[in-house]
């Protein structure tokens, strides 16, 4: 069984961790002398070293200079800003908000030539309506507590989504039928939706699966997760964004979208499905 990205962002930040230690012990320092010269609480040098506390870049900074390496400062901390992003939790992505992570994700999105999305939960940001899209960030902006700028938000996530109408871009989703039936908003904004589903995927550039609910599985069931060229995959959880860029775990995902794409259903079966969904809203 592969390791869980979660548990890449803690080895990753585990890794910062031991290097800095290795230079502490390498200038021939205790971390109680450590924390002196660079004017810390004694147990904070402890707690970094031991991956409790993760050092800012001012503190990567000041303990390679402690230890007389200040040139080795540089490189840590871009490592540690790298690691840093690999997990990061909800609320402080949206601290200030939503827009400002749609209008910051534009370049990611728009440099991508190749999506593959698996959704479980919910319709794929990307091919969100409008309607949608409110009834979801309004619940997320309540559930987090985190400031209320959905109109804002939402028309960021529509800009966004240009990139499936405009540019040179391929899109290969899967959705699990449950999907299809979650009322993340009203009646008429599903139905429009839902609508919306059957009108992209008329798109030469847009592939889109149902796996049914019925669909003998060989792929459990996963948390949603969107792969970005063969660079990174972006997993959601509840609380948290997981950034995967190890070849070897994208490479999992890969395969893990390939026999998603087995069972799920395209073209007539898939327009059937999304049918029968909007039927049920009546």
């Amino acid at each position: 069984m592969p390791s869980s990205p979660y548990s890449s962002a803690q080895a990753a930040r585990g890794a910062i961790a031991d290097r800095l230690d290795e230079i502490r012990r390498d200038a021939g320092l205790t971390g109680h002398e450590l924390a002196e010269r660079c004017g810390w609480h004694k147990s904070k040098s402890s707690r970094i070293a031991r991956g409790k506390t993760l050092p800012s870049d001012a503190d990567i900074r000041v303990w390679c200079i402690a230890c007389g390496v200040g040139d080795q400062a540089a490189d840590l901390i871009a490592a540690s800003r790298t690691a840093e992003s690999m997990y990061v939790q909800w609320k402080q992505i949206h601290r200030d908000g939503m827009r400002r992570v749609h209008e910051k994700t534009v370049p990611l999105y728009q440099r991508t030539r190749h999506f593959r999305v698996y959704a479980s939960n919910l319709v794929p940001g990307m091919l969100q309506t409008a309607e949608y899209a409110t009834g979801l960030l309004r619940s997320i902006t309540k559930f987090q507590g985190t400031p209320d700028d959905v109109n804002e938000a939402v028309r960021a996530r529509l800009e966004r989504s240009r990139v499936v109408r405009e540019g040179d871009h391929r899109f290969a989703l899967l959705m699990e039928e449950a999907v299809l039936y979650y009322r993340v908003s009203d009646n008429d904004a599903m139905a429009g939706q839902l609508g919306y589903l059957l009108s992209v995927m008329a798109q030469h550039n847009v592939s889109l699966g149902v796996i049914p609910s019925t669909a003998r599985r060989t792929v459990w069931p996963l948390e949603a997760f969107y792969v970005f060229d063969d660079t990174q995959v972006a997993v959601e959880t509840l609380t948290a964004e997981i950034n995967v860029t190890a070849p070897g775990e994208i490479g999992t995902y890969l395969r893990a979208f390939a026999e998603l794409a087995k069972i799920a259903v395209h073209g007539v079966k898939a327009r059937a499905l999304i049918t029968r969904a909007i039927d049920s809203l009546a």
